[in-house]
């Protein structure tokens, strides 16, 4: 026991020696205004709230999100103008937007003497149907899964965003689905966990999105499969979204500007 203690203090002094502080300069880019600008309107209510969010882009190792202040929002549909107020530092509220089914919303925020711009139709969504649970679910047969089926119209070209949301994760699980196969049949939307058990709870969200969207969704949900399917990780590279940059095209915004209509349904793990 002396001798391996003395070998495990030897390794614990050697170790220890070969520590340093090593500073790692990394190149520094200009930042870009991130506009989050996903406006959605809940089946069985108005919709008349909306937030658009303005930040930029910060170093690598930055502790704080930088937020925008002081920009000019608004939101035009039909010769109807909806600004957007800053009710907290890069935060811009409007409680008078109207939702409308197909119709065509163009944002524009203005900042810095720079003006960007984007486009989207607010698209519909089905209602959510069944509900079923596998407790013999996941790769491995072994996890409990949860099926969320929704019935697609079969009279258009549909895109979906889908969303789970668990009481033991912080990051949602998102997915998309397109209805090329599906036209006027049932889709349904599949989450399965490891912790997952008896009394977690689950909310599911589906929003109806443009083909524009979902392309964007597509691309950033494959980039970060590697974080389990969430679009908030750090992507190899940049991608772009809607958002123009009118007064200067090379100095483009990062995010999405979308219009959809949602169904969400809680559900407990029986």
């Amino acid at each position: 026991m002396k001798y391996k203690a003395l070998i495990i203090f030897i390794l614990t002094i050697a170790f220890s020696g070969c520590e340093r502080v090593v500073d790692i300069d990394l190149a520094t880019a200009s930042p870009k205004l991130v506009v989050d600008a996903a406006l959605t309107w809940e089946k069985g209510t108005s919709g008349n709230e909306q937030t658009i969010f303005l930040r930029t882009t910060s170093p690598y190792f930055g502790n704080e999100i930088p937020t925008v202040s002081g920009a000019i929002v608004f939101i035009k549909s039909q010769n109807v103008t909806f600004d957007f107020v800053e009710t907290a530092p890069g935060t811009y509220f409007c409680d008078t937007f109207i939702p409308e089914i197909n119709a065509e919303y163009d944002l524009t925020v203005i900042t810095e003497d720079q003006t960007y711009k984007a486009n989207e139709t607010l698209k519909s969504v089905p209602e959510l149907g069944e509900i079923v649970q596998n407790n013999e679910g996941g790769f491995l047969g072994e996890d409990i899964e949860v099926r969320i089926f929704f019935t697609d119209n079969g009279l258009t070209n549909d895109y979906y965003l889908s969303k789970f949301q668990s009481d033991f994760t912080t990051i949602p699980d998102y997915g998309v689905v397109e209805d090329r196969f599906f036209q006027g049949n049932d889709i349904f939307a599949t989450y399965s966990h490891e912790d997952l058990e008896i009394g977690s709870q689950l909310t599911f969200t589906l929003a109806g999105i443009s083909q524009r969207y979902y392309n964007y969704m597509n691309i950033l949900l494959s980039i970060a499969g590697g974080s389990g399917g969430s679009p908030f990780s750090s992507p190899p590279s940049t991608v772009r979204g809607n958002i123009v940059n009118t007064t200067k095209p090379d100095k483009f915004a990062l995010g999405y500007f979308s219009v959809s209509e949602t169904a969400s349904i809680n559900y407990i793990i029986e």
